[in-house]
């Protein structure tokens, strides 16, 4: 007999139609009217709006405040910072006029600016401007910011979460006195993201530092987490930049040091966006639907009333009982909605909920609770008081087994290879996933990747410090890096 399954098309079947059934499965977002955009809906937003509070609240910890700034920058702003632009140049999306007016029964642009304004792609450069006028002395230094807010991308190809024209995400930029300063704060933020990516949203990942050639436009050093999908492609999670000097000269970042003189700070930004909710539906999502962590579930447990109309108001007396007596830790909804009991269970399953409750006349009568754990679909009968006291440990233990899961699933996906013979045997089998190999550093022979749509994400931050041989040039070499296709 098959097995009954939430979602009509599985994983192994098609992962990106898979992908897209859990996203409307779980009512988290649909395609918007506009082209490339997305609407996020109600319950894919509550999904950010937790993340949000974590983050937000570690940023804070660590000193930093939130501050907005323009969504409109100066098209000639860009152009103070040349590699910058050229990394951004083809994403851009450029304001030319303002204003409209009614000819020949349409609506057209009538006054052209003088000057063109980019819609922010990234805020390096504008937030740099207002740093160059708070900072005129060494006291005034460090500037630490962060600001939530929407970016736009213009993409040619757009998949939801993943790869949208707009998308949200949060952007830190700060200012510091001396280079050390300025590169302990990059990599602290790139630990930051490491918890939370690893430990909090427990998605198996690899932190390290992005190969020259692939750096985030501008920057000196870019850090990034890399993260593992079920179909064994990389996804840049979120990633930290070490500017250096290059944006503060670009805008005049310039205070006087503790000598008198006057010199440039030294710069880092750092972000990470709603692509991570794809991330996190591909880490973690099975072939019944999304699976959530406690940490970012907007409900631990729905309680379903198996409602009759001589009944109703005993049960929904005792849905609320249930409610009351449960931890304040824990997020609880009781859903009235006038749907089947079947369907409204089989909804929540794809919505991830944790624990799904049915409570009908028998729970009344016998005192006990039915729960469904949404990682099984094993249906459990406890007593409402063994429920309630042990609901905080059956969390815990919910996220261990999606932890589990998923670094079970990674960890035989990383292969390591000493030949270019061996890389390519990888990538062109079935065993796709994350190639360990030793790379020398160079440019040299990169375009052998490009056949296999493979790239160099990071260079690992744990090295092996073994001496072998680069599997692109044949060069001896120390250092890993991890090769994989992405997205």
């Amino acid at each position: 007999m098959a097995i009954r399954h939430a979602l009509k098309t599985s994983r192994s079947e098609d992962f990106s139609a898979w992908y897209q059934e859990v996203i409307s499965g779980a009512d988290l977002a649909e395609n918007a009217d506009v082209r490339g955009c997305m609407v996020i809906k109600p319950y894919g937003y509550a999904i950010w709006e937790r993340m949000q509070r974590i983050l937000d609240d570690k940023f804070k910890e660590l000193g930093h405040t939130n501050a907005y700034f323009p969504l409109f920058i100066p098209v000639d702003l860009f152009e103070r910072e040349a590699g910058h632009v050229a990394g951004f140049a083809k994403e851009m999306a450029i304001v030319t006029h303002h204003r409209l007016e009614q000819r020949d029964g349409k609506l057209l642009p009538a006054g052209k600016l003088e000057t063109p304004l980019a819609v922010r792609p990234t805020s390096e450069l504008i937030i740099g401007e207002s740093m160059a006028k708070w900072a005129k002395s060494y006291r005034d230094l460090p500037i630490l910011l962060n600001q939530w807010c929407n970016v736009v991308r213009w993409e040619m190809r757009t998949r939801m979460f993943l790869r949208t024209a707009e998308f949200l995400w949060q952007e830190g930029h700060t200012a510091h006195e001396t280079e050390i300063e300025a590169r302990e704060e990059a990599i602290q933020m790139h630990e930051v993201y490491k918890w939370f990516i690893c430990d909090v949203l427990k998605m198996f990942g690899i932190p390290g530092k992005k190969p020259e050639y692939d750096k985030f436009a501008g920057a000196v050093d870019t850090y990034t987490v890399e993260a593992m999908m079920q179909d064994g492609k990389a996804l840049q999670a979120a990633t930290s930049h070490y500017l250096g000097q290059n944006f503060a000269k670009a805008v005049g970042i310039e205070f006087q040091g503790r000598d008198g003189k006057l010199q440039y700070a030294h710069t880092t930004s750092w972000g990470l966006s709603t692509r991570i909710i794809g991330g996190l539906i591909m880490s973690h999502s099975d072939d019944d639907g999304l699976n959530l962590l406690s940490a970012i579930a907007p409900y631990h447990i729905v309680i379903i009333p198996m409602i009759k109309d001589e009944n109703s108001n005993k049960i929904m007396e005792y849905c609320h009982k249930i409610k009351s007596m449960l931890p304040d830790s824990v997020r609880c909804f009781i859903d009235t909605k006038e749907y089947s009991p079947q369907n409204k269970k089989w909804d929540y399953v794809r919505k991830g909920v944790p624990f799904i409750l049915e409570i009908g006349t028998k729970e009344i009568e016998s005192g006990n609770i039915c729960v469904t754990k949404r990682l099984t679909l094993e249906k459990q009968n406890m007593s409402l008081g063994e429920f309630v006291e042990g609901i905080e440990s059956m969390l815990i233990q919910h996220d261990e087994c999606l932890q589990k899961q998923n670094e079970n699933f990674c960890k035989k996906r990383i292969f390591k290879v000493n030949t270019f013979a061996e890389l390519k045997e990888i990538f062109k089998s079935d065993k796709i996933g994350f190639v360990k190999a030793k790379w020398s550093g160079t440019s040299k022979n990169l375009k052998l990747l490009d056949e296999l749509a493979v790239s160099i994400r990071c260079i690992p931050t744990e090295q092996s410090g073994s001496v072998a041989k680069c599997v692109l040039t044949g060069d001896e070499t120390t250092t890993d890096a991890i090769f994989a296709k992405s997205y």
